[in-house]
């Protein structure tokens, strides 16, 4: 049985690359991801609708959208591993694949990560591309700076499925809300009442007045971002379609750390540079 190290060396050698098509249509795409679309044998593609997949066609005419293996009821890890295997096929028979994914192509992506992870464990070369994901837009759309305060990021159905401890002080951005809540992975979406659902979880680190925000990055330039800020009491009642985040701001003020500033004081009169803090607060 031939492997990938007993081949000829004559023999074309198969190769993955996961590429992230950015959240705009055509002005995320970086250079370097375009080039491996366009030199690929075979590219694959998880786009946000069809409109992205023809446009991709213009890049490289052999593209192959793995939207089909999505059914309902199905469950999306089922479909996940269809994909990595569907991928592999074609790695295995000295194709140069290419496979891109909405966004960034390792955030909230199961597959990319498998099919690098399969690939190279098979002796492979496999490489994963960065591309702007949804949370690049949020920080340039909102003007959040995450150094400033910090940022939480969380799939939302973890504050449903475990105990998982809120930092009030920083921002708190909570993803897929289309379907949290969902167990089963079979659901397109979810029903209000588990919007609802995590709305009360939410108020017991919030007050049920703080202001919080719904977001939806454009996937089109003709667009522009849909930003809605409703009391947190009111957050299932948005304007909403199912690709929102929910961006909550900082509820609390820092808390200064009176001993570690001590400590530091004492630090800076051994080996301080003589200028003041700019940290005071």
């Amino acid at each position: 049985m031939n492997t990938p190290n007993s081949e000829s060396t004559d023999a074309p050698r198969g190769s993955i690359t996961s590429v992230g098509m950015g959240i705009t249509l055509g002005s995320h795409l970086t250079p370097i991801a375009r080039n491996y679309i366009e030199t690929a044998d075979i590219v694959f593609a998880a786009l946000s609708d069809h409109v992205v997949e023809l446009w991709l066609e213009r890049l490289n005419p052999n593209i192959r959208s793995l939207q089909p293996y999505y059914k309902p009821g199905k469950s999306r890890m089922k479909t996940y591993r269809e994909w990595v295997e569907v991928m592999m096929t074609e790695v295995r028979a000295g194709k140069r694949v290419c496979a891109v994914f909405y966004g960034h192509p390792g955030i909230f992506a199961w597959s990319p990560h498998k099919v690098i992870e399969v690939a190279r464990a098979e002796g492979y070369e496999a490489y994963m591309e960065p591309g702007i994901s949804a949370e690049d837009c949020l920080y340039a759309d909102l003007g959040i700076d995450p150094a400033r305060f910090g940022c939480q990021h969380l799939e939302a159905s973890q504050l449903l499925f475990f105990e998982r401890n809120l930092d009030t002080t920083g921002h708190v951005i909570l993803w897929q809300l289309g379907v949290v809540g969902d167990r089963s992975l079979g659901r397109f979406r979810t029903p209000d009442a588990y919007r609802e659902l995590l709305t009360e979880r939410l108020c017991q680190d919030y007050p049920a007045d703080h202001e919080v925000i719904v977001y939806r990055a454009p996937t089109l330039p003709i667009e522009g971002p849909h930003i809605q800020r409703v009391a947190l009491r009111d957050f299932t009642s948005a304007e909403y379609t199912g690709h929102e985040t929910l961006v909550i701001p900082p509820a609390q003020a820092l808390k200064p750390n009176a001993i570690m500033r001590a400590r530091l004081d004492a630090l800076d009169a051994i080996h301080g540079s003589g200028v003041e803090p700019a940290v005071t607060a």
